[in-house]
């Protein structure tokens, strides 16, 4: 079963740190650009982060940019967030999915089938 799994959400103060681990199984991640999407209540999905399959280029949100830094083990099937001097406007579902790309200074997705999609994990900034 293809499957992508997000861990390491949590509550966080602002100005602290998180690192978000997603998990792919039933697949081996090293073909497939990977990244990071969030979506916060009664806002539009915004593309955070992606990382090619190629050469491991990285791409950021303008609004993630000197904050938050992706990165892939290929031999865990793994893909990281590392967000630090969070911010109370970083809260939002997190997901990792499949088959990002960077446009226009846009990181964006392709939707299921076309590309997996994990379930999300939270992340609150608060004080």
């Amino acid at each position: 079963q293809v499957q992508l799994v997000e861990s390491g959400g949590g509550l966080v103060q602002p100005g602290g740190s998180l690192r978000l681990s997603c998990a792919a199984s039933g697949f081996t991640l090293d073909y497939y650009a990977i990244g990071w999407f969030r979506q916060a209540p009664g806002k539009e999905r915004e593309g955070v982060s992606c990382i090619s399959s190629s050469d491991g280029s990285t791409y950021y949100a303008d609004s993630v940019k000197g904050r938050f830094t992706i990165s892939r083990d290929n031999t865990k099937n793994t893909v990281y967030l590392q967000m630090n001097s969070l911010k109370p406007e970083d809260t939002a579902v997190y997901y990792c999915a499949t088959d990002c790309h960077y446009s226009d200074y846009v990181v964006d997705f392709l939707t299921p089938p076309f590309g997996t999609w994990g379930q999300g994990t939270q992340v609150t900034v608060s004080s």
